[in-house]
């Protein structure tokens, strides 16, 4: 009879520790937004070189209870078979195809931003990626700067449709410069010059 009591003890504290666990997980608890995700992967062309070109790329925690401790992103992007230097991440190439090196995993730096803390001013992290232009298949057009696939933690990002990039003009319009145009101008900034000493 103890025995048969002791048991049906035991399986309500099991019970109870259960029930306990899953009080204590945490509930996600999101910053409003139009996505409703609860990371957003900002993917932003900072600068357009001769040779190279620069991104950087923050990823922002919306939720205000998580973090994401050793979080990786799987990029898959034309120009990652160029990158040069990864700044703040720890960078490897993917290589599902040999011949083709389109994708690349990016990680934290351990003790540094392995980390991504909850909603709030230290719940990004962010890097910049240097990569050199192949003259042959680099362009700006069409939002080919803007990767094709982006997954984070093993779950694939929804990105906005390709028409719905940003486009760069080909070319500004080109208006005629006269002599007298430039030669106004020039009389203009040396009497402004002249006025701006004078007081």
């Amino acid at each position: 009879m103890f025995r048969k009591e002791s048991k049906l003890l035991q399986e309500q504290e099991d019970e109870r520790i259960k029930t306990k666990r899953s009080d204590m997980t945490p509930k996600p608890l999101l910053q409003c937004t139009h996505h409703l995700c609860h990371v957003r992967v900002h993917w932003h062309i900072k600068d357009n070189y001769q040779d190279y070109w620069r991104v950087k790329i923050a990823i922002i925690n919306f939720d205000f209870r998580l973090n994401y401790t050793l979080w990786n992103l799987v990029i898959q992007h034309p120009n990652l078979n160029n990158v040069t230097q990864v700044y703040s991440f720890e960078y490897m190439p993917l290589l599902p195809y040999e011949a083709i090196n389109d994708t690349g995993m990016f990680y934290g730096l351990k003790y540094y931003n392995d980390l991504l803390m909850e909603n709030g001013p230290k719940g990004n992290v962010q890097s910049e990626i240097l990569m050199k232009k192949d003259k042959n298949t680099f362009t700006l057009k069409n939002g080919w700067a803007f990767p094709r696939r982006v997954y984070f933690n093993g779950e694939e990002c929804m990105l906005p449709p390709p028409d719905s990039y940003p486009f760069l003009p080909n070319s500004a319009p080109r208006l005629p410069i006269r002599a007298s145009s430039v030669a106004a101008g020039s009389i203009f900034a040396s009497f402004f010059h002249l006025v701006l000493i004078l007081l």
